[in-house]
């Protein structure tokens, strides 16, 4: 088992992403907590860029469980076919509209255990609704936090929650506000899974990935391969 990172330096991680990106945002687009809260259950299984795609046209007529209701399952599912599951998705839609509307006066509300009875929500969008509608710490487990927290050691774990709750307890509580946005970003953009941009990674030498990707021209094994490749080509000529 890889050794734990000390205090020191998972605040230094954190410090270099903040110095980054003082002020990371939510990806979805969004225009009011209704808007991401039905965003964010669209998005499970689905790109960001996909979501906010279907859902521009679809807030215009629909940004509120008021109007959701009007709009109906049918049109509903018409608006987000680009959206992988969209039936069962525009079925909890729907759902959770009703619900807000009969239980909450049409308010999201900011209880995690009454996010969480709603239909289609699970704790990773309760989180996600917590951070960035009522500004809680939570730190919301997506497969790219999952992935960065267990290549980098920062806080593996078997499962997600296992992964978030390892995140709780080593994130600084200055840095834990905007934690799963750093992290998110970075699982996106330079931890992706294929093929890790380490050489462009803020956090590359703390990171415990033993398999490091390197510059072009650099590796003996990049450089052969590179050759093989051009003499290949000169060959054919």
């Amino acid at each position: 088992m890889a050794r734990k990172f000390s205090s020191d330096q998972t605040a230094e991680i954190f410090a270099r992403f903040a110095a980054n990106d003082p002020d990371p945002r939510s990806e979805l687009q969004y225009k009011n907590p209704y808007t991401l809260l039905v965003a964010v259950v669209l998005s499970a299984q689905a790109t960001d860029k996909g979501v906010n795609k279907a859902t521009a046209p679809l807030f215009e007529k629909a940004d509120t469980p008021q109007k959701m209701l009007a709009l109906g399952e049918e049109k509903l599912r018409e608006a987000i076919k680009t959206i992988g599951l969209f039936r069962t998705k525009a079925k909890n839609v729907i759902a959770l509209s009703r619900a807000l509307i009969e239980q909450h006066g049409g308010e999201v509300p900011k209880e995690r255990e009454q996010l969480e009875a709603l239909p289609g929500v699970g704790r990773k969008t309760a989180n996600v609704v917590l951070n960035v509608v009522f500004s809680e710490p939570t730190i919301a487990v997506d497969t790219h936090i999952f992935r960065v927290a267990n290549r980098t050691g920062i806080a593996p774990g078997k499962n997600p929650r296992e992964v978030e709750d390892g995140l709780e307890k080593i994130v600084p509580k200055q840095y834990k506000l905007h934690a799963h946005h750093w992290l998110i970003l970075h699982g996106r953009y330079i931890c992706v899974a294929r093929k890790p941009r380490c050489p462009d990674c803020l956090i590359a030498e703390l990171c415990r990935y033993k398999d490091k990707t390197k510059p072009p021209g650099k590796s003996p094994d990049v450089e052969r391969k590179f050759l093989r490749k051009a003499l290949k080509t000169s060959a054919s000529r």
